[in-house]
């Protein structure tokens, strides 16, 4: 098996292409599965850990870009490969506006797809480690009291803890730098340049609630 035990998920409704490239795919160390539709791997439940899609275009019932669009309409983070024997210009445009990896035509080199197969495993893997940087973060935010987000937002408007007490929350200063420790040690932050990057990274901004 190839180091990322990745799974590649092949769509074609051409028996004898779908044979090959399952068997070509297995004996250069990649897990594989094969589907006669986009509607039998949109049956197959549940699809996780790392892979991709090689998918053709033109099938019976719903076709290679309608499948497509239904995994990222899902929120099924599975990277596509497209490989078809009668692709043109608009169908490799409309593909990789919609986040196609490569749109790949038949016949192709085995060096070709497998380049583009792995590149569509790096690109799950970068997107998975984003995403979940994007959750641990959230999470951190969620921890914060209502008052430690009042605090947050206004650290993050640049403003001092003496102006937060008085002119913005009304409290005593000293408790504003309570209030702005706890923030800093449940995100995890060591600095306040840290903490507007965190913040920066799940896309808060000042006038929407943190939660």
């Amino acid at each position: 098996m190839r180091e990322t035990g990745a799974t590649i998920f092949v769509v074609d409704d051409d028996d004898a292409v779908r044979r090959s490239l399952t068997r070509l795919l297995r004996s250069a160390g990649w897990n594989a599965e094969a589907f006669a539709s986009a509607g039998d791997l949109l049956e197959r439940a549940p699809i996780t850990g790392p892979g991709c899609v090689l998918l053709d275009v033109n099938m019976p019932g719903m076709s290679g870009l309608e499948l497509q669009e239904r995994l990222s309409d899902a929120g099924i983070p599975l990277p596509v490969v497209f490989l078809t024997g009668k692709g043109d210009i608009p169908m490799s445009v409309h593909a990789m506006k919609h986040g196609a990896v490569d749109f790949l035509v038949k016949p192709v080199e085995e060096s070709v797809l497998f380049q583009a197969l792995e590149q569509a495993i790096r690109r799950q893997a970068a997107e998975t480690t984003t995403r979940q940087g994007r959750d641990s973060i959230l999470l951190r935010l969620a921890l914060l009291s209502i008052r430690e987000r009042e605090v947050l937002e206004r650290v993050l408007q640049g403003r001092l803890n003496k102006q937060i007490a008085f002119f913005e929350l009304g409290i005593a200063e000293k408790t504003v730098k309570a209030h702005r420790g706890r923030v800093m040690e449940k995100m995890e932050a060591h600095t306040i340049a840290e903490l507007v990057h965190l913040c920066d990274t799940v896309d808060i901004r000042l006038s929407q609630p943190v939660d």
